[in-house]
């Protein structure tokens, strides 16, 4: 359980967050909201935790404001357990500490942009088909904030892309880590491809943790049509457990493609992806066969 903080302490705030989410049932709570996984039987069901354990570490979680319980059932009233804004704001110290493991624990410590498609961390990526993405909203550099899947469209490709040198200069030593080169000749061949994709029904979204202001400027430079979405909150990589790696002081999206159908089911996916006009063929053909 939960762990006061001694008073030599109070004044610390990393043993402040330790006393809410030092606990391992607590990390995995958080972590499984963010995937969508709101309520008690299914909280149970993905950590197999006992319940008297799960109740303790919920009502330690509501009562630390990380979770709200909103009800979604009634006679008898039954809850879901749901991140608040507090909550939110851990997802991305959720995805540091996953971006840590990847490279350090299940890596070789190596700093890429990539993966070895025999790694752990591509295993886990490539395991997403069938994986329901919860609804949440990004903001979009066309303004205000966008729902990644397009609810008109029979499939949507978020295509995740590390990020781009205009406006801002990329960090010193960018090139050099393997899988960052690419991604302005990404969003080209995703924005000559386009009409394709529309004539298909397939929308296309790309997603990198660039500020929506940095994305507008390179999307009016490169007449680029379609939204580009800012994860700087990390809430899709959180929900998907997306690939990241750090450079220039900031958590980036390691290239991948995603191909989801309309009832928000991710259906392909493309990781690593070393050949980037492949990839977007690819995309194409899997949401045309999603939309036939």
């Amino acid at each position: 359980m939960a762990r006061s903080v001694p008073e030599r302490d109070a004044a610390c705030a990393v043993a402040q967050a330790a006393a809410v989410i030092g606990d391992w049932w607590s990390l995995l709570l958080v972590r499984e909201a963010a995937r969508g996984r709101y309520r008690f039987d299914e909280l149970q069901h993905e950590l197999d935790i006992s319940r008297k354990v799960l109740t303790e570490r919920l009502n330690h979680l509501v009562d630390s404001g990380v979770l709200e319980k909103v009800p979604y059932q009634q006679g008898p009233v039954r809850y879901e357990y749901r991140l608040t804004d507090t909550g939110r704001a851990l997802l991305p110290v959720l995805v540091s500490m996953q971006d840590w493991a990847d490279r350090w624990l299940l890596g070789d410590g190596t700093l890429t942009a990539s993966a070895d498609e025999h790694s752990a961390e591509a295993h886990r990526v490539l395991g997403l088909p069938g994986t329901r993405l919860p609804r949440i909203a990004l903001p979009a550099h066309t303004g205000g904030e966008l729902d990644p899947v397009d609810a008109q469209a029979a499939a949507t490709v978020l295509f995740c892309y590390p990020a781009t040198g205009r406006p801002s200069p990329l960090p010193d030593g960018w090139a050099d880590i393997p899988g960052t080169v690419g991604c302005t000749l990404e969003n080209r061949l995703f924005r000559d491809a386009y009409g394709d994709f529309t004539a298909a029904g397939v929308a296309v979204r790309g997603v990198s943790t660039q500020r929506p202001d940095e994305q507008r400027a390179f999307a009016v430079a490169e007449d680029i049509p379609f939204p580009l979405l800012s994860d700087m909150d990390t809430r899709l990589s959180a929900a998907l457990r997306l690939p990241t790696f750090r450079a220039g002081q900031a958590l980036r999206l390691k290239r991948a493609v995603l191909v989801l159908d309309r009832e928000r089911a991710v259906r392909h996916v493309q990781y690593p992806v070393t050949d980037i006009p492949a990839a977007v063929r690819t995309a194409l053909l899997q949401g045309r066969q999603l939309s036939g």
